[in-house]
């Protein structure tokens, strides 16, 4: 269950990303050790006339997890995950239907007025697209943001594949600590 960020939540995320974070609306998922391991965003941030357009709704900040999941990427899973959807018309089903629950999710946080400002714009169909900003649900792309997406809703079958590949979901050494120190 989502939660809103507290001030020590979003202290920590600071730390975990090296930089202050933006447009988080909630906290999707704790460590073991209740420190954010992802978040959920919010599409659209808006500075005076500018606006920057968030590529993912849910957004894995674990350092730990972060690390891990750039291993699997390095030894190609992107390309092996890819080529198991083209082989497997169940999963390639199942993980379209993950990529529309997100974009319709994503969708659903846009107000009205932030619909009509990103249609002016003619930016709308940047935040129309599913799993790590992607259009086409055969593609995979961003292992962190598949694993995100399965760590905050569940549904998503490569995310799923991917943490299943992980010896563990949470570090062994507590590191977000530092964070408030």
């Amino acid at each position: 269950m989502d939660r809103p960020p507290t001030s020590r939540d979003l202290a920590v995320i600071h730390w975990q990303l090296g930089r202050p974070p933006k447009g988080v609306r909630a906290i999707a998922r704790d460590c073991q050790w209740q420190y954010p391991q992802v978040t959920v965003n919010h599409p659209l941030h808006r500075e005076g006339d500018g606006f920057e357009i968030f590529p993912t709704l849910f957004w894995l900040t674990c350092p730990f997890l972060v690390e891990e999941v750039a291993r699997l990427e390095s030894a190609g899973w992107v390309r092996r995950l890819e080529a198991r959807l083209g082989q497997d018309p169940e999963l390639a089903a199942s993980y379209a239907r993950a990529h529309e629950e997100y974009r319709r999710e994503r969708l659903a946080l846009l107000s009205l007025a932030e619909e009509e400002f990103l249609r002016v714009r003619g930016a709308w169909e940047a935040v129309e697209t599913g799993v790590a900003g992607l259009r086409n649900p055969r593609r995979v792309k961003c292992l962190h943001a598949q694993l995100a997406h399965f760590l905050a809703r569940g549904k998503n079958p490569i995310g799923e594949e991917v943490a299943r590949m992980l010896l563990s979901l949470d570090c062994p050494d507590r590191r977000c600590q530092v964070a408030l120190l």
